[in-house]
């Protein structure tokens, strides 16, 4: 059954990822984090490779940017390296890269950010330049994150009032990423996080002398229940191009005015063409939706607040992290099913059109 392949904490998940790819002769290699994890584990990036290492081409699927967003990127990776599909695409000269845990902290203490409440997807940008201001999140912020928690009455009130009023500005959005408030939602971060710098060396090692690559990261959080909708970020005209011929139609820009994806800067995959910039770069974010806007956006402002609160009620910080994993992972074997089955319709378009590609 498909939901055998979602696992309950983040030890189990990289547990079964290990072994999974050690079973198919995958070369495996693990970067582990200065830091433990919530039940004192190791915590680490794992990156298992199959396929030749010299290929010419090379699929990344990574997961866990966002921490308990790994869930559902651990499954999918864990259904790849048991589908025909993974040695189809080695058959075909491509090499297959799976990055598990970009945000392992995250994973393993089901917080979205990582240890320094820096938004992973926010982090990925040119810190020798300013971050773009955001005003649309500095008229929110001080209701975002409130005093204490839960908040009052008074102050859903107004955040929700807040929300309504701003809700058709998309250039930024509340969500589009901040760089003035660490303790609040959407940071940025004011240096290249250790999550950053990680998956930095392990693109620029295995992307060394590729002539194309093709990625996909896996995010839950947005969108309705279960849909996995492929967004595609700000890239040259020619590439988009080249994505719509592999994916299709239902590809959407993070530009388009109907996508659910805000405006962001500094997202993981744009590292790519600064790290291997002699291969053609075709990259893409597959995105799953899972509670009502409203009760993530909930969730997430407990996990700032907790963030700043370490010293609170152990019930109630229990009781904002099973928020936090509810809100990007639901345990429900329907959900578990659309996320499987989408998954692997994407894989098997990114495998035939990169296989597709002269080099």
């Amino acid at each position: 059954m498909s939901a055998r392949l979602f696992s309950v904490t983040y030890d189990e998940a990289r547990a079964r990822f290990l072994q999974a790819a050690a079973a198919i002769g995958a070369g495996v290699s693990s970067h582990v984090h200065s830091l433990e994890g919530m039940a004192d584990e190791e915590i680490a990036t794992d990156v298992a490779l199959l396929g030749a290492a010299d290929a010419a081409k090379l699929f990344i699927v990574s997961s866990g940017t966002h921490g308990p967003e790994g869930f559902a990127g651990s499954a999918c990776q864990l259904g790849l390296l048991g589908d025909a599909l993974a040695r189809r695409a080695a058959d075909r000269g491509i090499a297959l890269l799976l990055i598990h845990a970009v945000n392992p902290f995250g994973f393993s203490h089901l917080r979205r950010t990582n240890e320094d409440n820096v938004d992973l997807n926010r982090n990925f940008n040119d810190f020798a330049a300013s971050y773009p201001d955001n005003p649309v999140y500095e008229e929110v912020h001080a209701l975002l994150v409130p005093a204490a928690w839960p908040p009052s009455a008074a102050n859903e009130e107004r955040l929700a009032a807040a929300m309504v009023r701003l809700a058709g500005q998309r250039a930024p959005g509340v969500s589009s990423g901040q760089a003035r408030h660490p303790d609040g939602l959407f940071y940025s971060g004011a240096a290249p996080a250790w999550s950053n710098r990680t998956v930095r060396e392990i693109v620029r090692h295995h992307g060394a002398g590729r002539r194309h690559i093709a990625w996909i990261d896996i995010h839950t959080g947005l969108g309705p229940y279960g849909h996995g909708e492929k967004i595609f970020g700000r890239h040259p005209e020619a590439t988009l191009r080249r994505a719509l011929s592999w994916w299709g139609r239902d590809l959407i820009a993070s530009t388009a005015a109907d996508t659910i994806s805000p405006r962001t800067t500094g997202h993981i995959t744009s590292l790519a063409p600064q790290e291997c910039p002699e291969a053609a770069i075709t990259p893409s974010t597959l995105e799953y939706g899972t509670l009502p806007s409203s009760e993530v956006r909930r969730a997430l402002r407990g996990e700032a607040w907790l963030a700043g609160h370490p010293d609170a009620l152990p019930e109630l910080a229990a009781e904002i992290r099973r928020a936090v994993r509810d809100a990007f992972y639901v345990d429900a074997d329907d959900w578990k099913g659309m996320v499987l089955g989408q998954f692997r319709a994407f894989a098997l378009q990114t495998i035939k059109g990169l296989a597709g590609e002269c080099v």
